[in-house]
């Protein structure tokens, strides 16, 4: 099915199914620890443990491998190095290689994996294994590497065509001429991802055919780069990922796990299990990288921005791509004359790559600061300040125009809500007892991503319907809303619907992240339940433009029949795919939001506790509330991480990140959070795709920080642009409490 004009009433709208809460199908298998996750799978006979040896270097060069300390270790089945392996390509969303050798390009890249009868075996073996390097200057300083860091393009995307300096009207000439001016710097560290469970995988080989069960969101591409990385064919590599314990991106690409465990097991001639220890996790894999960002702001002093620039810089390895901080600047607040750039500095850090809300999350911890002490230099409110400077076009073409922006109703309904009226504009003046108290508010931005999805559908003669598609569930509910679509489609109650996912054997869906996954994937059901919807109306001999799916019953006019009939000769069938025509370059679709945050800071110690939050979102329609509540209120926790206490500490001696545990890498916590409301504007997008929804989860997330940062900047006066936020940058800035 091709998705090329906007859609009109279709059987979604009934919303009988879809838009109401529902609870999670998968919810009972979790709580009660059935859901088999990757490291968990049973039926497996003689499986083996795999443990990785990382490299203790961060750039330089192996020069001896001796594992015969580790090889006459007790359990020990195999031991692989490079030397071992072969040649290995590079999978296309790999920066670096999975597997180190002679070369080394970042600190505990894989070197070599142990294999033996049990995890501690592996583990202790592991340890015995002697490397000799050949250690190299390395690039681990970002600022200092931003000195002479090129300017690059794409700041729509890594792979964009845009150039390296976006630019509208005259920006340099509009910003001299403006008679209120804000130019400032803000800075984002390095985050890691910090989900619960670790990057696991077991693989097993029958002849030449690999089977992979992996913690991974991305089925398809996964599948692509894991052929490309052992030198395979493609139909030969069978990934299956059913549940995933949280990604947040981390998990969008094949990891060291899946290739050293696939190694293991070849070189063992049996199963073998990999799970990375939680310091791989923060220096193996992929993290958000740091960024060192400029705003400039000229305005009238009515309020109306007359010149806008956003520069941010941020490093990666060689042939990584930048932090694009910059995007939503692009097309979030009106502006006659803009100016956007990005400079990409080599680090020969870990690799940096996507994480929860790429881009717009570390950019609005920035641009949303900015706009508010833009707004104080105006003296006028934060929120009227934004809502002035609202826009209907996108800024850079206005000859496009949104599909939907409800951004200002989003502004007013959530100040009317919070109590916005009762905020003083001036800083460190409400007091509760020892707290000083504040509010603060933020703008939310995120791009809708449409994107080819494609789903199976069966019809049984018992009436029940199966889905069967690669998306992944990463803890966002994908069963439950495909569940609550197929249900829509055909009639029956998400209870009667079978969904399996996460299996490469089933149609290549959009999979998980970047707000992307739902949207798509449960348009590509709705594609398939059309295809099986006329298979149906045909058995039953009705014209098919217009029958009627309800209840269990299709009806046609006058007369109906039971779905069941429909497939008691047998079992029926539909595949088919959601694939998108231009509507996506002559609309802008994008989804907007509010979050409005109170803090209170005691005015003797120093220490910050939220209060409230709120987040007002408009994101096209909601499939399923109660899910979609749970995915903005995790984002907004998130949020509270990254403004607060997130910070990816990095050696500059020896380039690696020094807390790289849940110990050290402070998280919130429930206690940290107090109750969070959520509101859903009523929307349908029908430039969007078929089921009019687009996403919410990384939405929650984008202006959490900053709301945060503006909230503190109310109840104390001091104003921090370098996250995290922690007590040692304002205490001294604190009103004197005698």
């Amino acid at each position: 099915m091709k998705f090329e004009t906007a859609e009109g009433t279709n059987p979604i709208d009934r919303m009988k199914v879809i838009g109401r809460a529902h609870d999670r199908v998968d919810g009972p298998l979790k709580t009660s620890g059935l859901a088999p996750y990757a490291y968990e799978q049973k039926g497996l006979e003689n499986v083996a443990y795999g443990y990785i040896v990382g490299s203790s270097v961060a750039k330089g060069r192996i020069t001896r491998i001796d594992t015969a300390a580790a090889k006459a270790a007790p359990g020990v089945i195999a031991i692989v190095t490079a030397a071992d392996a072969g040649k290995l390509g590079k999978g296309k969303n790999n920066t670096a290689k999975l597997l180190a050798g002679p070369e080394v390009e970042h600190y505990h890249q894989a070197v070599a994996v142990v294999v033996a009868e049990t995890f501690e075996q592996a583990r202790a073996a592991a340890s015995l294994v002697r490397v000799d390097y050949a250690r190299v200057k390395g690039r681990f300083d970002l600022a200092e590497e931003l000195k002479t860091a090129p300017l690059v393009g794409g700041s729509g995307g890594p792979n964009s065509s845009a150039p390296p300096i976006d630019r509208v009207g005259k920006f340099e000439e509009a910003f001299a001429a403006a008679p209120v001016k804000l130019d400032a710097a803000y800075h984002t560290p390095d985050h890691t991802h910090a989900m619960m469970e670790p990057h696991a995988s077991i693989a097993a080989w029958k002849g030449d055919e690999l089977t992979l069960w992996t913690s991974n969101q991305m089925i398809a591409w996964s599948k692509r780069d894991i052929a490309l990385t052992l030198n395979m064919p493609l139909e030969k590599v069978r990934l299956i990922s059913p549940y995933v314990g949280g990604g947040f991106g981390g998990k969008l690409f094949v990891r060291a796990d899946a290739i050293m465990a696939a190694l293991g097991a070849k070189a063992a001639k049996r199963p073998v299990k990999v799970a990375l220890p939680r310091p791989f996790i923060t220096n193996n894999t992929t993290h958000r990288p740091a960024t060192h960002q400029r705003i400039r702001l000229g305005a009238n002093t009515d309020g109306t921005i007359t010149a806008i620039a956003h520069e941010s810089g941020s490093g990666d390895l060689p042939d990584g791509g930048p932090e694009t901080a910059v995007q939503q600047t692009k097309l979030l607040y009106a502006g006659a004359n803009r100016m956007t750039a990005m400079r990409l500095a080599v680090l020969d850090l870990p690799e940096g790559n996507a994480m929860r809300a790429p881009g717009e999350a570390p950019g609005m911890m920035a641009l949303e600061i900015a706009m508010d002490e833009m707004a104080e230099k105006l003296g006028m409110d934060p929120v009227e300040f934004r809502i002035r400077n609202d826009t209907q076009v996108d800024p850079e073409k206005p000859q496009r125009q949104f599909s939907q922006r409800q951004l200002v109703r989003c502004l007013q309904e959530g100040a009317t809500r919070f109590g916005w009226s009762k905020r003083n504009a001036k800083p460190a003046q409400v007091r509760d007892g020892q707290w000083l108290v504040g509010m603060g508010v933020a703008a939310a931005f995120r791009n809708h991503i449409s994107t080819k999805s494609a789903a199976r559908v069966r019809l049984g003669r018992d009436e029940t319907v199966t889905i069967e598609t690669d998306m992944t569930d990463i803890g966002t509910g994908s069963y439950t809303i495909i569940a609550q679509t197929a249900g829509e489609m055909l009639g029956v109650p998400a209870e009667a619907v079978v969904v399996k996912l996460g299996d490469s054997a089933f149609p290549a869906s959009a999979g998980s992240g970047g707000q992307w996954g739902a949207a798509n994937a449960t348009a590509g059901v709705y594609a398939a339940c059309v295809k099986l919807r006329e298979q149906v109306a045909q058995r039953l001999g009705f014209n098919s433009a217009d029958v009627v799916f309800d209840a269990g019953q299709v009806t046609s006019g006058n007369r109906s029949a039971a779905l069941r009939e429909a497939a008691a000769a047998g079992e029926l069938v539909a595949e088919d795919h959601i694939e998108f025509g231009k509507l996506g370059e002559e609309w802008q679709l994008s989804t907007f939001g509010a979050h409005f945050v109170e803090v209170g800071v005691n005015a003797y110690t120093g220490v910050s506790r939220i209060r409230r939050m709120l987040a007002v979102c408009a994101a096209g329609r909601i499939l399923n509330p109660k899910a979609a509540r749970s995915q903005v209120i995790g984002a907004m926790t998130m949020g509270v991480g990254s403004a607060l206490m997130e910070e990816l500490a990095v050696d500059k001696r020896f380039g690696f990140f020094v807390n790289h545990d849940l110990a050290s890498y402070e998280v919130p916590v429930h206690a940290d959070i107090p109750h969070q409301e959520v509101v859903f504007l009523d929307e349908a997008d029908d430039k969007a795709n078929p089921m009019k929804a687009k996403g919410v989860g990384e939405l929650g997330m984008c202006g959490v920080g900053a709301a945060v940062a503006n909230a503190l900047y109310n109840a104390t006066g001091a104003r921090v642009r370098d996250y995290p936020i922690t007590l040692d940058k304002y205490l001294d800035k604190l009103p004197d409490v005698a």
